[in-house]
């Protein structure tokens, strides 16, 4: 019988956040003075150091009794509870990560040991400085962009680059206000009493069945509703719902950009804002948040996709919005994805999961079709809106210069919209001003010198940006090969160089920019939006960012610059990718009153996704698209794997490789194949050689115990790295 609680003394089993050595897993310590509940954060010794770690259980004996170490304290934070140790020891399974580096996941907040007590905390209070300076300037800056959230004196020095003298100085002044705060407080209570907006008959029925299925356990539901259905507000009802039965909700949301505008709607429906979780917040709001989510003091968090790893103590709802979106997949460090851990998490809280999309992943698609889901539709568009009607421009029978994007149908479109006072939006889905830069004199393409990329131009920052690394550097006048001046050339549109063919097609229009890199924090973008939606623009230039819920009611007309730009490649989601992406922002046009029209330009008008499109029959689409992956044993229909190994240099990567392609007794055991090794796609990143291997197996095969022995069979050391990518999203 496992305990709840141990007695001084006790030998207990501790997972600790970081492995050392040979020294990983769950270590053997002695109980505390005072004892410890099973779950407890506590910090215990390890060598020299002091490590943060969580009692896992009983000790498992094999150490001897007299060379133990007790617990140092436990710390003041709820314990951790049953249903999370499983969550991450189930996840860490699936994607064979190690317990440790799942815990962490668990406890990125900062201060976990601080005591409790109270401490200074800063926010904007009245009138200005008495001097102006850039350093104070800075302070205000980051208090106004953070709209009324508290800092404390290191946080807001190091955010506004100055020194903590000067938010001193403001604080005496009463500029800044200091307060005194205990160190984590619980969050306003939400009202599920409050009324919402009033519903539609599909909404109402889609809200009946959510009550009917909460009430019933562990479920997943795919709530698909075309763009503009309300699917918000039916999702916010269930929130209602969950809060009622005294249970915690978490929405999780693709982009922080919509994260502002959805706290609005949150705090109009239930009285109060929610807890967040992202990486837009300060640092004392992630420790309050994390906090207050295991004390109970937060009943929502809208958050990115890390949310799922808060220490919530009783949760009974996930939303995941736009649950196709390709950010829920973590790229780096511990490789999941965030829809179908929130699957797995509430299949152990007993709690329920809705996904929602307008364009839903294939692999929801077919659990629904298999009846793992239950599916939910919304058909038709809030109010008197109605969706876009769809038309392809076929851009081999436009006359266009090779120095221009925007067809003349396309433009006379637009110059259409500016007559009647009506909003357009061009969309591309390339940042910067242009993905290359040549050299007119010998042909040299700058490339990153950390990775094997393209460096893009960012005309508007008059610099180069890696996009895989993020190497920075001002745009050269020479060229670096063979030192020709005057003769670099931006080759191919981004969202940067189109603007700037807007505004020479539309010398009358105000034209306003939308791309994530664009802006310097998350307020300025939301206001950036505000002022669009309110009218503050007569045409958008957007990247993907416009495709994800945003809501201009003056918007009738978009336009798709390239749509055949993501038909390329080998991406075995290429096609769906496209068609959601297409779909989604066509679907900005004509929220309102007024009727919407998307047109595409495309050099490949007879492709059967362009097809799919513009008939919008996506019924049609997802099972021809099924009907593919089912023939050629891909996921959602077979299993995937990548192995991806990188070095230094390249050879010792490539031998790893080779070595783990001979030797694959393990997965021709369970019928798995193994394909590689070969560099990857983008072959160097961050200065590291990257090798690929991909394993592909049957949909039913367990396949996560024969990659763990067959991976086992080398051991990575000499600056090798190897990481496993179950269920691998790309493959760069």
């Amino acid at each position: 019988m496992s305990r709840s609680y141990f007695d001084e003394g006790d030998r207990i089993g501790v997972l600790l956040t970081q492995a050392m050595g040979d020294m990983a897993g769950v270590l053997d310590y002695l109980a505390p003075a005072g004892g410890c509940h099973l779950g407890a954060f506590v910090e215990v010794p390890l060598g020299p150091r002091r490590m943060l770690g969580v009692v896992w259980g009983a000790g498992a004996g094999e150490f001897d009794r007299a060379k133990l170490r007790a617990v140092i304290r436990v710390l003041d934070a709820a314990p951790m509870r049953e249903g999370m140790r499983a969550f991450l020891t189930r996840a860490g399974a699936y994607t064979l990560t190690p317990l440790p580096a799942m815990l962490r996941l668990a406890t990125r907040a900062p201060g976990l040991g601080a005591p409790p007590g109270a401490r200074k905390i800063y926010r904007r209070g009245e009138g200005l400085p008495d001097r102006d300076t850039n350093a104070r300037r800075a302070v205000l800056g980051v208090l106004e962009d953070y709209g009324g959230l508290a800092f404390t004196l290191k946080e807001l020095a190091e955010m506004a680059g100055v020194s903590p003298s000067v938010v001193k100085g403001l604080a005496a002044q009463g500029v800044v206000r200091e307060e005194e705060a205990p160190r984590d407080t619980p969050y306003l209570p939400l009202d599920p009493a409050r009324p919402g907006k009033t519903l539609t008959t599909d909404q109402m029925t889609a809200v009946a069945h959510l009550h009917t299925a909460a009430g019933q356990g562990y479920s997943t539901t795919l709530l698909r509703g075309v763009t503009g259905s309300g699917k918000t507000e039916v999702y916010l009802e269930a929130v209602a719902d969950c809060l009622r039965r005294g249970r915690q909700a978490l929405v999780l949301l693709p982009e922080i950009a919509l994260t502002q505008e959805f706290l609005t709607r949150v705090e109009a429906r239930f009285g109060a804002k929610p807890a967040e979780w992202h990486s837009g917040i300060t640092q004392t709001e992630r420790r309050r948040c994390w906090k207050m989510v295991g004390e109970g003091g937060a009943q929502m968090v809208v958050g990115a996709r890390s949310a799922l790893f808060l220490p919530f103590r009783d949760l009974g709802l996930i939303v995941v919005d736009e649950e196709h979106d390709t950010s829920y997949k973590q790229g780096d460090g511990v490789l999941y994805n965030a829809r179908d851990m929130a699957v797995l998490r509430a299949s152990l809280e007993d709690a329920q999961v809705v996904l929602a999309s307008a364009t839903p992943s294939l692999e929801s698609w077919a659990n629904a079709q298999a009846g793992k889901y239950t599916r939910i539709e919304l058909t038709s568009r809030f109010g008197a809106a109605v969706l876009p009607e769809m038309r392809a421009i076929d851009m081999r029978a436009e006359s266009l210069p090779s120095d221009r994007w925007v067809s003349p149908t396309l433009q006379a479109a637009v110059n259409a919209r500016l007559e009647r006072g009506e909003q357009s939006l061009l969309f591309i889905n390339r940042r910067g001003y242009a993905p290359i830069t040549l050299c007119r004199a010998c042909g040299h393409q700058i490339e990153c010198p950390q990775c094997d990329a393209r460096m893009v131009e960012h005309r508007f920052l008059k610099r180069l940006v890696c996009h895989q690394c993020g190497e920075s550097r001002p745009m050269p006048e020479i060229c670096p090969s063979c030192e020709a001046e005057g003769r670099l050339a931006a080759v191919g549109p981004g969202v940067e160089r189109l603007t700037e063919e807007a505004v020479a097609l539309f010398p009358q229009a105000r034209v306003a920019t939308l791309s994530s890199d664009m802006y310097g924090s998350a307020r300025a973008l939301k206001t950036q939006i505000e002022e669009i939606a309110g009218g503050g623009a007569d045409i958008v230039i957007g990247t993907q960012l416009v495709a994800k819920g945003h809501n201009f009611p003056l918007l009738t007309l978009v336009g798709v610059i390239d749509a055949d730009l993501g038909l390329h490649g080998s991406d075995l989601r290429a096609a769906e990718r496209t068609f959601q992406l297409v779909r989604q922002v066509a679907g900005r046009a004509g929220r309102a009153e007024k009727p919407g029209l998307a047109l595409i330009q495309t050099h490949q008008p007879e492709h059967p996704v362009i097809r799919a499109i513009i008939a919008g029959d996506e019924e049609r689409f997802w099972q021809a698209e099924a009907e593919e992956r089912r023939a050629a044993g891909v996921p959602p229909y077979g299993r995937l794997a990548g192995i991806i190994i990188s070095a230094e240099e390249a050879q010792p990567a490539f031998d790893l490789g080779a070595a783990l392609a001979r030797n694959d007794a393990a997965l021709r055991r369970v019928g798995a194949q193994v394909f590689g090794p070969a560099p990857a796609p983008i072959a160097r990143v961050r200065g590291r050689h990257r090798v690929r291997l991909l394993v592909k197996a049957d949909k039913g095969v367990a396949l996560q115990g024969a990659l763990a022995e067959w991976i086992g069979q080398f051991p990575v050391r000499g600056g090798l790295r190897l990481a496993v990518d179950i269920d691998p999203q790309s493959f760069f």
